[in-house]
């Protein structure tokens, strides 16, 4: 009989299956894709995803090493996902293996049961009694008994302290065979009646419609753009279209782009629905991540909440679809497997043969161009729920006028104004710190990072320099490192310049301040947030972590302290996500019976893109954008991929791009491909980071087939490239920044 060779996938950047011959007592029957095996690979144990099972190999045999154990009696991995995650490592030129590792939880990986959490339940004893003589003289195992006599399903190992049950006095208990211990699984939570666990919110007639629509579609594949303005009730559509679904005896995944906004949107979905719910993203830890994982795969949560990685979790009876705030960048994984989340749900939704919600404010100019393409269903909600007005937009030209810390005279006396009113003032700034940079002003030395192309920024609280890209940091100089004198000044403005200006102008007000630093710690967005809502006068001052999907109802003046970033960039999509930022930014203001104001400071009051945006509104400037990509053949008319390369030494990896760039020269001649162009190598836009020096070469296709022919068989190739040995080198698929 032939000797059974498993075809594996190891998690390594290779791209290729390695062959194992099967572990004593595996038969071909017995094995199925996706099935962990742990097995040696150099000098240590790996654990590899079974691809397939054969009897050949074109390895020599004497050269086949044994797999040492198969993890697993049923795959952990059902096919849809299995299928999923071929499909990706496909499109995304990436390694299987990799690719296998990024869906499955961490413990998995690790070689753990695929099974839910096993828990010690406590139990009296049968037969023991309260006034058992051996307890005379120990009150505290007695109270112990008492309370455990009080639940007569056990007690969980877990619940011990919330009940102050000690547990060297159970310990002694069990010693005395007066109590015992039983391990189990934990059961499923069970359901409530009604799937409502609060009474629906009336729909207008847009809500409604769209509901209607998609409604329709449940049981096949359709992919909708719900646009509606900001507060127009898309969260409202959402909750009765789950509602639906579940009533259907399906299960529903919900993306959300933020870990800051999963509390908040649990909290909504707890309220509204008896149902059981997983919550993924990276603040959960492994084994709660591995719970809710396997809780989905199995058709014990009925509803999945999570942030990109949150595509990959398994459902058992797959429903529905929706990716809230779709145009969000960080849906993109910027390293490793670089996957588009929004792209790949798309992908599942059709294996799944579910409908899929893409829901924003400011939907991407791809999605409008799928829409206009009659790609996607184009849902619009033009009217904010509850009759609250749009905010009024008010270009403020702060050209001569001086700045205190970013804030002009007419801003400080809005402020005044709307504080006074007693409402909520949110100052928007997409700059952490206290100021951009440190400069000498007798020498003009600048604060520089040591391992960047860039400069330090100045953070007042830690006294630090901080390298905001690679994350150098440094403690703030007292004088010139360069000319010894002592007159260094902070330049420009940060959040935390603002923060504290805005407490001296202000001082009878609180003043918070909402950023990646005034939240790192756990539970300081929550605290954040509840004196927000509480309704009283106060400034809000942050960073985008400000836009994305926060109800504020007491907020009337949004302040947009610098509004010119984006209108010079070399990057194409700045000016999108500029009109992006600020409509959301603004969706903030007015969302309840005040109407709302947004004062946009700016040196460039006049410009075309910001007249527009503020006049006609953000469908106006897309489509003006998308006519203007058409015509330079940029995405979403043309399809890209970006081959970066770093090194320790200045010119390697623009060495290996040359190679490569060669190299793809001359497959494009070989595979006869036409409409395909190749530009570069060139420096990247920021040369120097964390001690790196960077290039890239821009790959630029009008069809993406012919691109996706030309990476199958140029990236293999250039694995094999000398050059490429001294350079890191990744190739980014549909690139949402070339930076």
């Amino acid at each position: 009989m032939p000797e059974l060779i498993l075809r594996l996938a190891l998690p390594s950047p290779l791209r290729r299956l390695f062959d194992y011959r099967a572990p004593l007592g595996a038969t071909a029957a017995s094995l199925q894709p996706g099935m962990r095996v742990r097995v040696p690979f150099g000098r240590r144990e790996v654990i590899g995803i079974l691809v397939e099972a054969s009897e050949t190999s074109e390895v020599p045999a004497d050269k086949l090493r044994p797999a040492l154990q198969l993890l697993d009696e049923q795959t952990p991995m059902p096919p849809a996902l299995f299928k999923l995650c071929l499909w990706t490592a496909q499109y995304y030129q990436h390694s299987l293996g990799d690719t296998l590792s990024w869906a499955l939880p961490v413990l998995l990986r690790q070689g753990e049961p695929a099974e839910a959490r096993q828990e010690r339940f406590w139990h009296v004893a049968d037969g023991a009694r309260l006034d058992d003589p051996r307890l005379t003289r120990a009150p505290r195992q007695r109270e112990a008994l008492r309370t455990l006599a009080q639940h007569a399903h056990g007690v969980a190992h877990s619940l011990l302290s919330k009940l102050q049950l000690n547990r060297d006095s159970l310990e002694l208990l069990l010693e005395k065979r007066l109590v015992s211990v039983e391990v189990r699984r934990s059961a499923p939570m069970k359901r409530a009646g009604s799937w409502l666990a609060q009474p629906e919110l009336p729909l207008n007639p847009e809500q409604r419609a769209a509901c209607e629509a998609i409604r329709s579609s449940f049981g096949g594949f359709q992919a909708f753009l719900l646009a509606g303005v900001t507060g127009s009730g898309k969260t409202e559509v959402y909750l009765q279209l789950i509602r639906q679904a579940l009533e259907t005896g399906k299960q529903v995944l919900v993306l959300i782009p933020e870990i800051n906004l999963g509390p908040q949107t649990l909290a909504r979905f707890e309220q509204r629905f008896n149902a059981r719910i997983a919550l993924l993203h990276s603040n959960v830890n492994d084994r709660e991540r591995l719970d809710a994982w396997l809780a989905a795969r199995d058709g014990e949560a009925d509803i999945v909440i999570g942030t990109r990685s949150a595509l990959f979790t398994p459902l058992q009876r797959p429903g529905l679809i929706i990716v809230d705030e779709e145009h969000d960048a960080s849906y993109k994984q910027q390293e490793g497997l670089r996957y588009h989340a929004r792209d790949l749900a798309l992908v599942r939704a059709r294996q799944d043969q579910v409908p899929i919600v893409l829901g924003s404010a400011t939907p991407s100019l791809e999605s409008l161009h799928n829409a206009h393409a009659g790609r996607y269903g184009l849902l619009r909600l033009t009217q904010r729920a509850g009759g609250a007005k749009p905010p009024r937009f008010l270009r403020l030209d702060i050209k001569s006028r001086p700045l205190d810390a970013g804030i002009s005279a007419p801003l400080q006396q809005a402020i005044t104004q709307t504080l006074e009113a007693g409402q909520q003032v949110l100052v928007f700034l997409n700059r952490r710190g206290f100021a951009p940079t440190l400069l000498c002003h007798d020498c003009g030395w600048i604060s520089a990072c040591p391992r960047c192309d860039a400069r330090m920024t100045v953070h007042q609280r830690s006294n630090e320099l901080r390298c905001h890209h690679c994350g150098h940091s440094e403690r703030r100089p007292a004088n010139c490192p360069k000319c010894g004198l002592v007159d260094l000044r902070p330049l420009g403005t940060g959040t935390e310049r603002a923060e504290e200006r805005l407490e001296i102008l202000f001082p009878q007000y609180p003043v918070l301040r909402i950023d990646r630093d005034s939240t790192s710690r756990k539970g300081a967005m929550d605290t954040l947030f509840s004196t927000i809502q509480r309704g009283e006068p106060c400034l809000l001052v942050g960073t985008q972590m400000l836009a994305k999907g926060h109800h504020f109802p007491r907020v009337t003046l949004v302040a947009i302290l610098d509004a010119d970033g984006g209108l010079f960039s070399a990057d194409f999509r700045a000016s999108e996500r500029m009109a992006q930022l600020i409509v959301q930014v603004a969706g903030r203001a007015g969302r309840a019976e005040e109407p709302g104001m947004v004062i946009i400071q700016t040196h460039l009051a006049d410009h075309p893109l910001l007249v527009q945006l503020t006049e006609q509104g953000y469908f106006a400037f897309a489509e003006q954008a998308l006519s203007e990509r058409r015509a330079a053949g940029l995405p979403p008319f043309a399809h890209l991929a970006l081959l970066r390369g770093e090194a320790h030494k200045p010119g390697q990896a623009e060495d290996f791009l040359d190679q490569a760039c060669s190299e793809a020269e001359h497959l494009l001649e070989e595979l006869q491909l036409s409409g395909i162009e190749l530009l570069g190598p060139v420096p990247a836009p920021m040369e120097r980071r964390a001690g790196r020096y960077r290039a890239q070469l821009l790959l630029q296709a009008n069809a993406r087939a012919p691109l996706h022919r030309l990476m199958s068989v140029w990236l293999p190739r250039l694995e094999q490239l000398p050059g490429g040995r001294a350079v890191r080198w990744s190739l980014d698929v549909d690139p949402i920044d070339l930076f």
